[in-house]
């Protein structure tokens, strides 16, 4: 195992305050009373698509710029398989979710 540029602490740390803040908050007043049920809309796809794309482009800077340089064919080559990963991950996980 070999945690890349920090990513097990960093999503780590954002899983429990995500966890922590859910737990704080709680869920919406009404979100569950049948009577107002009806009243809360879905997300909408197309700007959670549109997000998506955002991040995906960001990725490719971060992800590729976090080998830290490019001075010679053996970092060039680990930024390039970068690259490669952060563009077949989610299209493997769109598949996933396409086929499920």
């Amino acid at each position: 195992f070999m945690d890349f540029a920090g990513s097990g602490i960093v999503h780590l740390v954002g899983g429990i305050g995500a966890l922590c803040g859910a737990i704080i908050v709680g869920p919406r007043k009404g979100r569950f009373d049948p009577e107002t049920e009806a009243e809360f809309d879905g997300h909408s796809v197309p700007f959670c698509v549109l997000g998506t794309f955002f991040l995906w482009f960001g990725w490719y800077g971060f992800n590729p710029g976090s080998t830290g340089a490019m001075h010679d064919r053996a970092t060039a080559n680990t930024a390039g398989l970068v690259a490669v990963n952060t563009t077949l991950s989610p299209c493997v996980a769109g598949l996933l979710v396409f086929f499920l």
